[in-house]
C-alpha cells in the first residue's frame, strides 16, 4: 500500500500542531514572527508556521480542505508530469509556505506585534492548482450547499479575500490566502511550460471556453 504525500503532510501537520498546543515554547519557536526573521535570520519560520495552528477548528478546516483536494491534485500531477509529479507536488506545497508569506513579511518585518500561523496559504495553492487543472469541477464551501464551477469559485474567492485584506483587522491572514492561491497557479504555469505532457493553459482555456459557449 502506497501512502500519499498528502496524507504524510496531514499526519505531520497534525502531530506538530498537537505538540504546539501543549507547549508554548514550541509554539513560539515555530510561529511566523517577521522581526525574528529580519533581525535574527530565522528564515525557517516561513515553513514551520505552516505546521502549527491556532486551535483545533483551524487545524481541522485546513487539513479537511487539504484532504479533499490534495490527493486528487497529487494524482493529477503524476498524470501531467509523469514519475516526477509527486515530487513536484511536494515542492509546490513546501515552497508555497514560503511564497505566500513574502508580502506579509515585507509589510511587517519590523512589526513586533505581528504573528501568523497555519497552512492556509499552502492549502490555497493546492486548491487553485486543482482549479487550474479542473476549472469546471464544481466547488463549494463547507456547510454551504452551493456548488459552482471552480474557475468562478476561484475568481470570487480572490475578490472576497482582497476585500477583507484591504479592510484589515481580525486574525486571518487574507494576504497569505491570496498569494498562496496565485502561487499554486504560477507554479503549475511555470513547471507546466517545461515539463508537462500537454499544454496546461490550452486545456484550461478550452474547458472554460466550452462552458461559456454552452449558454
Amino acid at each position: 500500500m502506497t501512502i500519499s504525500i498528502t496524507l504524510i503532510i496531514i499526519v505531520v501537520t497534525c502531530i506538530v500542531s498537537l505538540a504546539a498546543f501543549n507547549s508554548d515554547k514550541l509554539f513560539d519557536e515555530l510561529i511566523f514572527y517577521p522581526p525574528a526573521i529580519s533581525k535574527q535570520n530565522q528564515v525557517y519560520r516561513f515553513f514551520t508556521c505552516g505546521f502549527i495552528h491556532a486551535n483545533y477548528g483551524h487545524l481541522f478546516f485546513n487539513m479537511y480542505s487539504l484532504y479533499m483536494f490534495g490527493e486528487y491534485v497529487e494524482n493529477q500531477f503524476t498524470d501531467v508530469f509523469g514519475p516526477m509529479g509527486k515530487w513536484l507536488y511536494l515542492l509546490m506545497y513546501v515552497s508555497s509556505l514560503y511564497a505566500c508569506l513574502l508580502p506579509t513579511y515585507h509589510k511587517n518585518k519590523d512589526n513586533y506585534n505581528y504573528r501568523s500561523l497555519g497552512a492556509s496559504g499552502a492549502v490555497s495553492a493546492v486548491v487553485f492548482a486543482f482549479i487550474f487543472l479542473e476549472p469546471l469541477r464544481r466547488i463549494g464551501i463547507i456547510f454551504i450547499p452551493v456548488m459552482i464551477p471552480g474557475f468562478i469559485f476561484g475568481f470570487l474567492y480572490l475578490i472576497i479575500s482582497s476585500i477583507f485584506d484591504k479592510r484589515g483587522g481580525g486574525n486571518i491572514n487574507h494576504s497569505a490566502h491570496i498569494w498562496g492561491a496565485l502561487y499554486g497557479v504560477a507554479f503549475l504555469a511555470v513547471t507546466g511550460s517545461f515539463l508537462a505532457r500537454y499544454n496546461l493553459f490550452e486545456s484550461f482555456a478550452r474547458q472554460v471556453s466550452s462552458y461559456i459557449h454552452s449558454f
